[in-house]
């Protein structure tokens, strides 16, 4: 199994910043606040000002539902809080005429993952249906830990986490990335970020819903 291709709870870029990430987001924590405004700056608005930051909505999975295919997205280069005001504006116009949610056409999951079969069965690798269709079989092809990895980000930013924060490192196409996945009071959200040192673009994730709160989040955090 290629364990390699990603670590859940590995050390990142907040682990320079604060002594224990995974505490300096909790409710209980005094300074809870300053530590939010200190890591919004860092992971969001900086490559906000650079202009290497895309917002990722991520829409499609309801009712429990988690199938790849279902899953959809569309993109948008942020280098603004008014352009973030402005898909907010797009997507609440859109569900109040009842019009399809914006979507782009690339998939994030199910044409990565048939790519992915298809090279395992090109290797002679043997594949059941279960574990083309179970998630948690993926990891034992290549590329499916790293799959199953952002499908698991995936589903927490649509159903919900009881952990505040969570810190995990993957391999993307794009090379070795960090993504620091939030779920707090005021929004739930995750940044895709190069890993420390590497240069390249940031991706804001998160599901329709949380368009509004995470704006007003990103505003509270900017005065």
């Amino acid at each position: 199994m290629p364990f390699s291709e990603a670590k859940e709870h590995a050390p990142g870029h907040l682990h320079h910043i604060f002594a224990d990430p995974y505490s300096a987001f909790d409710n209980l924590n005094v300074e809870r606040q300053l530590h939010l405004r200190v890591a919004l700056q860092t992971l969001v608005c900086e490559p906000m000002t650079d202009g290497t930051l895309t917002l990722r909505v991520i829409h499609g999975w309801e009712n429990g539902g988690f199938e790849p295919a279902d899953l959809a997205h569309s993109d948008h280069r942020l280098a603004t809080l008014e352009d973030l005001e402005q898909v907010r504006a797009s997507y609440q116009q859109a569900m109040e005429s009842a019009a399809p949610l914006p979507r782009d056409d690339a998939s994030l999951l199910a044409a990565p993952l048939a790519d992915a079969i298809a090279a395992a069965e090109a290797k002679g690798q043997a594949l059941d249906e279960e574990t083309r269709t179970i998630p948690a079989r993926w990891p034992t092809f290549d590329q499916g830990l790293s799959l199953y990895t952002f499908f698991k980000v995936y589903h927490r930013l649509t159903y919900g986490e009881d952990d505040s924060y969570r810190s995990i490192r993957c391999q993307t196409p794009q090379g070795p990335h960090e993504i620091h996945e939030f779920h707090l009071e005021e929004g739930e959200f995750a940044v895709i970020r190069p890993v420390e040192d590497a240069t390249g673009n940031s991706v804001l994730v998160l599901h329709d819903s949380q368009l509004e709160p995470v704006l007003m989040l990103l505003e509270a955090c900017r005065t």
